[in-house]
């Protein structure tokens, strides 16, 4: 990552995961990175709108290059549901997706009346859908199919963090899984 920005950006998006939007705040974030409270405000003038704002980017983004390094819809499939699982694992439980946070707790933040964590869920559907499409299945079907799994790995990921398990999540991406395979079988 590098840089004190970045390294905050992650950082907040770590906090948004482990503690919700509502426990973000640009003074906690200077905290838990170990900056200096005024270069928090030096990097994110926008306050913690900005801030949540660019977490949230930050983590689409990561999701977005492994969806689009992924050379199958099976082959996005499984690093997307990893990711989840090395997030889990990682921070023994403590955390899940800030994305999904900032959608339950701040869904109207963002410009032009679309959420931030609308507008990243729309990309990650549209690489996976367009990633089902380019395997042959349908374009409806692969619409429908690409919510499905992001609905289904982010529903699992709460649960299994509730759990302290990623029993959840495998259960979940195991029929997920099945489902992706059948569609691009029956599209060949």
């Amino acid at each position: 990552m590098g840089d004190a920005r970045s390294t905050m950006v992650a950082g907040a998006a770590s906090m948004i995961g482990q503690r919700g939007v509502g426990a973000t705040s640009v003074r906690e974030l200077a905290k838990h990175t170990g900056a200096p409270l005024g270069s928090t405000y030096h990097y994110f003038p926008g306050g913690k709108e900005q801030l949540v704002t660019e977490a949230v980017e930050w983590t689409s983004g990561r999701i977005e290059t492994l969806l689009t390094r992924s050379t199958s819809a099976l082959d996005a499939f499984d690093a997307f549901v990893e990711s989840w699982r090395r997030l889990l694992k990682s921070t023994d439980f403590h955390a899940s997706c800030p994305v999904l946070a900032v959608a339950t707790e701040a869904p109207e933040l963002g410009e032009s009346g679309e959420s931030v964590a609308s507008q990243a869920f729309a990309r990650w559907h549209g690489l996976i859908a367009g990633r089902l499409e380019g395997d042959g299945v349908d374009a409806e079907e692969s619409r429908a199919l690409a919510w499905t799994i992001i609905a289904g790995a982010e529903g699992a990921v709460v649960v299994a963090r509730s759990q302290r398990s990623t029993e959840p999540l495998d259960a979940v991406a195991e029929r997920l899984r099945s489902v992706v395979a059948d569609a691009v079988d029956g599209a060949q």
